[in-house]
């Protein structure tokens, strides 16, 4: 039975002709998806969350909408399942927590030219990336958020960097979410291994 293919990866939309530089195993990962297959992952964060516990009020809302989490954890087991939905990419990255299992959603796309990842159900988190290539990694920096149609004034900088990781042979992926005001608020970090599945 052939495959019929998927439209373009957002991912390959945003970078143009640097797409070609990412890592030859990144490259499978950002590429598009098949139809009738899905993309599924296993690894372990080193760590999840913020040590800053007058936060976790703010997060266990976002918790709420599978966004972030009210955590500080090591050693974090978790999976991640991409699937296209159109033009788009929809994921969902499960961690297995010490109290339970939690999962964070969002959908990337290319809305009027630009690269945006929708965060949490329903997307009400709308985040504008600018995304680069450095050394065979994919670098992505928030250029703007909004909760629904509102701008968020002084929102936090996301980073994040996903490459393959040579000594290890797996694919490593850190973000940051960083305030001018008060630095680091969030973070997450780990390796992964990656396969392309019948759905």
């Amino acid at each position: 039975m052939q495959e019929v293919a998927s439209p373009d990866s957002p991912w390959r939309a945003a970078l143009g002709e640097d797409f070609a530089r990412l890592h030859p195993r990144l490259l499978a990962y950002f590429s598009a998806i098949p139809a009738g297959r899905v993309g599924r992952g296993a690894g372990t964060f080193d760590r999840v969350g913020t040590s800053r516990r007058w936060l976790w009020p703010v997060l266990r809302v976002l918790e709420g909408r599978r966004i972030l989490f009210p955590v500080w954890e090591h050693g974090v087991p978790f999976t991640i399942e991409n699937r296209p939905d159109g033009d788009a990419l929809r994921a969902i990255r499960t961690f297995h927590f010490a109290a339970g299992d939690r999962s964070m959603v969002d959908r990337v796309s290319i809305e009027r030219g630009r690269l945006v990842d929708r965060l949490g159900d329903g997307g009400r988190l709308r985040s504008e990336l600018s995304a680069s290539v450095l050394d065979g990694a994919l670098l992505l920096v928030s250029r703007s958020a909004r909760w629904g149609i509102v701008p968020i004034p002084f929102a936090p900088r996301l980073r994040l960097v996903e490459r393959f990781d040579e000594a290890v042979g797996r694919q490593h992926v850190a973000l940051t979410l960083e305030s001018a005001l008060i630095g680091r608020i969030y973070e997450y970090s780990g390796h992964f291994d990656y396969r392309i599945e019948t759905a």
